[in-house]
């Protein structure tokens, strides 16, 4: 048996005031929906309540573990990914490259325009934070060796701060202090005022400071004035947020003697697949972005299966990345692309070996595009499964097709009925 997990991120919406109808809905998605006539259907709360609704909670859960005891911060499955050793008390931060806009003899009054940076690629992402590391973070003596930035894919960079004693610098023991810092996902404040939600508190000042000193660096950059020229959003804050320690969850190798992969664009997806005993995949020209290569994705995923691999998790990020800029007609687009150029052609590899095999499709979470961020409200799924096809001509991969049918209460639940039939060696 093979196992497809396939999640465009954030694919879930709101019914649209206008066309009184979701993205889903509106979409050009035969696979899915025929997927789901043929497959079971329901709902699942991926992100429980209380949990933020990040992906970092939502694919740990749609891969089995349980957010609340498994989630130990963001950006550390990130630096997993990228290669990043972190020891028993090192405290990861995730950080963006944003851009800001608005009144600049103010910080506080700046507004976030992008959370993205206009999607700004890879090598110029790096040049900017290793210039900031030069300055800010290993650069700077102050810092007694404690904190370093590490460049990561486009606009998504950690910070990294090493356990040690107090230093002058006043960021102190942060091991102890990090879950009381109050930082913000900028993806949930877009074209709002900052100063409402920096890091204030007395023990957080240190952070301010530096995305303060970011600002005044970056923005007088050669890469952000060319890019201001050419009518492009520019890089020119870091935005400190997702910290947290070393992940420590149980392989699925350990839980259902599974040999798997994943395919993703971003490192937290990679990190939580590498976290979940998954071999990373790189596909070079996939981006995260509407722009990315997604037949690269595909072909990716028909390899790792005829290299024996039992399971493929393949994540797109596009939907949830046009969903975040507000576009109702970029994600209904990228919906279409991961239907036509991921979903399509893997079905027909996987009927074409003869070979018995299931399907789970689902989004992470949802992201509204009138919100312009996640919410933890329940996702459709799908589970297909080869050996069992029940032809349901009303079932479709919507959210309004299955908004009767039954609510799974957690991912664990759902990924067990899914891997159901493996030999399982432990608890999801």
């Amino acid at each position: 048996m093979k196992y497809l997990v396939v999640v465009p991120d954030g694919a879930a919406d709101d019914i649209d005031e206008e066309y009184f109808k979701t993205p889903l809905e509106i979409a050009e998605i035969p696979h899915m929906h025929e997927l789901a006539r043929r497959g079971s259907t329901g709902r699942v709360k991926t992100v429980p309540d209380g949990v933020p609704p990040g992906s970092d909670a939502a694919n740990l859960a749609v891969l089995g573990y349980d957010p609340e005891k498994d989630l130990s911060g963001r950006s550390p499955l990130e630096a997993v990914s990228m290669g990043i050793e972190l020891g028993d008390r090192d405290v990861s931060f995730r950080t963006n490259l944003v851009t800001l806009e608005g009144n600049a003899d103010n910080y506080e009054d700046l507004i976030i325009k992008d959370h993205a940076s206009g999607d700004i690629p890879d090598e110029d992402g790096r040049v900017l934070i290793e210039y900031i590391d030069s300055i800010l973070g290993s650069g700077d003596p102050k810092n007694g060796g404690r904190l370093k930035f590490y460049p990561g894919i486009s606009y998504r960079h950690a910070m990294v701060i090493k356990d040690g004693p107090p230093t002058e610098n006043g960021f102190g023991d942060v091991y102890d202090d990090y879950k009381n810092y109050n930082t913000t996902p900028p993806h949930d404040i877009l074209t709002r005022r900052i100063g409402d939600y920096l890091p204030l508190q007395e023990n957080e000042k240190y952070f301010l400071d530096m995305m303060k000193k970011s600002y005044e660096l970056l923005k007088n950059h050669d890469i952000n004035k060319q890019r201001v020229l050419r009518g492009l959003n520019p890089a020119n804050s870091l935005w400190m947020w997702g910290m947290g320690t070393r992940p420590m969850i149980k392989p699925l190798t350990e839980i259902y003697g599974i040999d798997g992969s994943v395919i993703a664009a971003v490192d937290l997806i990679k990190g939580i697949g590498i976290c979940a005993g998954l071999e990373p995949i790189d596909v070079p020209g996939a981006d995260g972005t509407i722009h990315s290569y997604m037949k690269g994705k595909a072909d990716a995923a028909i390899g790792e299966f005829k290299r024996g691999k039992d399971l493929v998790f393949v994540h797109i990020e596009a939907p949830d990345e046009c969903a975040h800029q507000g576009s109702r007609a970029e994600k209904i687009k990228a919906l279409e692309r991961v239907d036509a150029e991921v979903l399509g052609p893997l079905l027909d590899y996987l009927r074409g070996t003869g070979e018995d095999f299931k399907v789970l499709l689902l989004p992470d979470h949802k992201t509204p595009v009138k919100l312009r961020t996640h919410t933890n409200a329940p996702v459709p799924y799908v589970v297909y499964d080869s050996l069992q096809e029940n032809y349901d001509k009303y079932s479709a991969f919507t959210e309004r097709a299955v908004e009767d049918k039954e609510l799974i209460p957690t991912g664990a639940e759902l990924a067990k009925k899914f891997f159901s039939g493996m030999d399982e060696k432990g608890q999801a």
